[in-house]
């Protein structure tokens, strides 16, 4: 069975975007080296998830970004939960012009794809998907990129929880850039 897996950059003092969603500082935070980890992490990938507001911004972004990682970001198939669908796809290219559309209930819709043959799911974002995805349970792994960085406000990724969720440290990655990765397993 496939693995969830919620990968999300996140500032020093906990949120995975500014007020308003902005994540320049994540760009800041990053060398050649995490550029690397990425690209060995999509390619242990065998979809990319997120919910459509993520989509948007990125399927207007990748096609023709002029990154180390847009490769494998164009490469992978996308899944995208939404509950009202995506009404204006034009312009989308490759595997942003396609996404398969997740639109059931979420915990019904994550064991559906898991239960898929393949690699891992990998979710890329949304803030709001993420919140949900996690206070649902519904998460096997979180690799979070915890970047150098202090935002004092913004979107928190575990605000939604209902209860106290009990993690096991897997791995820890350091980067020279100050950033440093945390990934978690249910305990």
């Amino acid at each position: 069975m496939r693995r969830l897996i919620l990968g999300m950059f996140v500032s020093l003092d906990g949120f995975v975007g500014g007020p308003n969603g902005e994540n320049d500082w994540v760009f800041r935070s990053g060398d050649d080296a995490t550029d690397a980890w990425v690209i060995e992490n999509l390619g242990q990938a065998g979809v990319i998830a997120m919910g459509s507001g993520a989509f948007r911004e990125m399927a207007d972004y990748w096609p023709t970004a002029d990154s180390p990682f847009a490769a494998p970001m164009n490469a992978l198939p996308k899944v995208v939960f939404t509950r009202k669908g995506l009404t204006d796809r034009q312009g989308g290219q490759g595997s942003w012009a396609s996404p398969l559309i997740a639109k059931g209930e979420l915990s019904e819709e994550v064991a559906r794809l898991k239960a898929q043959p393949g690699k891992d799911i990998r979710v890329l974002g949304g803030a709001g998907l993420a919140r949900s995805l996690a206070a649902g349970g519904l998460v096997d792994e979180y690799q979070l990129m915890v970047c150098p960085v202090a935002l004092g406000k913004g979107l928190p990724l575990f605000s939604e929880l209902s209860k106290p969720v009990d993690l096991k440290l897997a791995s820890t990655k350091v980067f020279g850039s100050g950033a440093i990765v945390l990934t978690y397993r249910k305990a």
